[in-house]
């Protein structure tokens, strides 16, 4: 079985630097990094956690609390989880994810045994009930969403409102002056989904200094409801040219929707939607798109916490960062055809 000083030896460095990269204890250069990891890997070794914990007093092990809901689409929830747990594999830190119910009593059990050296925290609302045992603890965390108070608290997320801005900004530019807004589920906002009126309240207040119409409906987190709500919306409201998805079930959806209609984009409408450039890939999607970096959010945010993790007590401040949106075009957008 191989041993750390093998690994040292294989990586030229010493048992000390190959200790270092292997618990994060210390930052070591990037280079210096990989040639240990590479030994590491070829030579099969594998830290043994007991010991590894009663040295460093770190059981190499973030938590990471998520629920998949039922009224939220589950393969967009996964974006982000797979941000986070890929991130913290990359940098030599196993994940343990939590998905009880109750999300404040999963929180302190974690902090209280110390079964893990941080967290992260998804699924946040605007009056979240685990904030108030994260700020009681000195366990270090961090939010991939922001809540209502973020005080003392290290978050990081999209800025929903600059999204929703940009959105009507975009179609408005291009001669629309009807549009509709397909929003997440009614019962994510009445659990606290801020990140759904942020976006909403700034598309509205855009389009009302712009003059426009904007019709915002909710729309279902799955078919075939999603579908018949796309229906409907349309249906109701023959004069939209642009239409805005802030819902990544009608992003889904709407391909069949429009083929149905025999709609195409931009000739009949011009979509855009808040999804990630990879969300877009799996399902197809030929829609222009704010890009919600649920990757790059999961790599703030573990890095963040390693830096928590690692440095603790250091004084730094807490960091509030909400990421610039980015537009991606698809082609899905266009000057409105004469009706």
């Amino acid at each position: 079985m191989a041993t750390i000083g093998d690994v040292a030896r294989v990586a030229g460095v010493s048992r000390s630097t190959a200790s270092y990269v292997m618990t994060g204890r210390r930052t070591m250069s990037p280079a210096t990094q990989e040639r240990v990891r590479e030994a590491a890997r070829s030579l099969g070794y594998t830290p043994n956690a007991g010991a590894r914990a009663l040295a460093t007093k770190q059981t190499m092990v973030i938590g990471l609390l998520a629920q998949f809901l039922e009224d939220e689409f589950a393969p967009a929830m996964l974006q982000y989880i797979t941000g986070v747990t890929g991130t913290a594999r990359e940098l030599g830190y196993d994940t343990l994810l939590v998905s009880e119910p109750d999300g404040a009593h999963a929180l302190k059990r974690l902090t209280d045994s110390r079964m893990v050296d941080g967290v992260v925290l998804l699924n946040v609302a605007h009056d979240d009930d685990r904030l108030p045992v994260l700020r009681a603890t000195d366990v270090p965390g961090v939010l991939i969403g922001l809540p209502g108070d973020p005080s003392g608290l290290d978050v990081f997320d999209l800025d929903f409102a600059e999204s929703g801005r940009m959105m009507v900004e975009h179609l408005a530019a291009l001669g629309h002056r009807e549009l509709a807004l397909v929003t997440q589920p009614e019962h994510v906002v009445a659990r606290g989904g801020a990140y759904v009126w942020r976006l909403l309240d700034a598309a509205q207040e855009e389009a009302h200094r712009r003059g426009l119409r904007l019709h915002a409906v909710p729309g279902a987190s799955g078919q075939p409801q999603i579908g018949q709500d796309l229906h409907a919306l349309l249906d109701t409201h023959p004069a939209v040219t642009g239409l805005l998805l802030h819902n990544e079930a009608a992003a889904a959806a709407l391909p069949s929707v429009m083929y149905a209609r025999g709609l195409q984009a931009p000739r009949d409408l011009s979509v855009v939607g808040r999804y990630s450039d990879e969300f877009a890939r799996t399902f197809s999607l030929p829609f222009s798109s704010i890009e919600s970096a649920p990757d790059r959010l999961g790599q703030l945010a573990v890095r963040r916490l390693l830096h928590r993790i690692g440095a603790p007590g250091d004084g730094s401040p807490p960091q509030v960062l909400l990421l610039a949106p980015e537009l991606v075009d698809r082609g899905s957008t266009g000057a409105p055809a004469p009706r």
